[in-house]
């Protein structure tokens, strides 16, 4: 049954259903309701809430709690992100599950809270330091927000990695019907890498440094083919009114669900055009784009930023990509499909 929930509420329910019993955070707008409903929630099924002193304290918490196998997460928005890479660098390069939820500010510096995608260059290429990726999910409303948090602690189980739902500013404020899963995730499921004593077996050692001849290039390397999986298995993106399309607009999270409105506009004035929605942000959907563009189609990318998809697209389809950007604001429907028709 639909039930009306605020999207940082829904999110924060979503991983108590999907077994997280341990969360670290420090308060940032706008994901500090995330934070206020665990601080309560977690108790009530045993879990552990902490309000760390800093975004730096909150990640190497969560780290040390995946150490042990639970389930672990924070939250936070852009700066707070920002200081939390070395951490997340950390987790990868011990290839520890963990979840991180950026509902993304505006940015460069403290700047501001209004809605933003500026954060897509610091979630989809490492953001911090070596050779790493965290697969990245981008929902585009309160449902999507909820299920990928379900979705994005049983990817980090399976690959033994971070894993980032990226939201915004908009997504965060929203409220809207969600079904949430009625089918809760078991809090503690056996992993037979994870530190919790070594009576009865042999002593087990989780690490991210690596001295010997040839060790960290063969590390390197192993987390190299990993993130090679990732890109074959775990794609995802929504299609919506391909069917012909001459001008494919691709977006994503706030910017798609408004770009939406605006192809349906463009579709009833006979314009042929459809939107590429991104789900994952990486794995990136390179094969349904380069499908496209075989067709001829040319493409448009609208972004709450001053563009940083965009690159990924003109890397992928091999021509130049159309740009409409607004860093700290959203678009109007009617402003979108004014640019759909003066490329058309």
């Amino acid at each position: 049954m639909s039930e009306l929930w605020k999207c940082c509420d829904a999110i924060a329910e979503a991983a108590v259903r999907a077994g997280c019993r341990f969360f670290a955070g420090y308060p940032i707008t706008p994901q500090s309701p995330i934070m206020e409903y665990l601080s309560w929630r977690m108790p009530e099924v045993g879990g552990v809430f902490i309000q760390a002193e800093s975004e730096l304290a909150a990640i190497n918490i969560v780290l040390g709690a995946a150490v042990s196998g639970v389930r672990a997460m924070t939250a936070s928005s852009s700066p707070g992100i920002s200081l939390m890479q070395e951490g997340i660098s950390y987790l990868a390069g011990c290839e520890l599950p963990a979840v991180i939820v950026n509902m993304n500010r505006g940015g460069p510096g403290l700047a501001g809270i209004q809605p933003n995608q500026g954060d897509y260059f610091q979630a989809t290429k490492g953001g911090g330091h070596g050779d790493y990726r965290t697969l990245v999910l981008a929902p585009s409303s309160t449902q999507e927000a909820a299920d990928s948090v379900y979705l994005a602690f049983d990817l980090a189980d399976k690959y033994r990695n971070p894993v980032v739902v990226l939201g915004d500013a908009f997504l965060a404020g929203i409220m809207e019907g969600v079904e949430m899963p009625q089918e809760w995730a078991p809090p503690f499921q056996e992993k037979p890498w994870a530190l919790t004593g070594c009576q009865g077996r042999a002593p087990q050692l989780i690490k991210s440094l690596y001295l010997g001849p040839g060790e960290l290039t063969e590390h390197d390397w192993k987390l190299w083919r990993k993130y090679k999986e990732m890109e074959e298995n775990e794609v995802r993106w929504e299609e919506f009114m391909l069917e012909g399309a001459e001008l494919v607009v691709v977006a994503y999270g706030t910017a798609a669900r408004i770009t939406k409105t605006a192809i349906k506009w463009a579709r009833e004035k006979g314009l042929k055009v459809g939107l590429l929605r991104p789900i994952t942000l990486y794995p990136f959907p390179e094969k349904p784009l380069k499908r496209l563009a075989e067709t001829g189609a040319r493409f448009l990318t609208v972004e709450l930023n001053t563009g940083q998809m965009v690159e990924d697209v003109e890397r992928v389809v091999r021509q130049e990509v159309a740009f409409m950007g607004r860093p700290a604001a959203v678009f109007f429907p009617e402003e979108i499909l004014e640019k759909i028709e003066e490329i058309m």
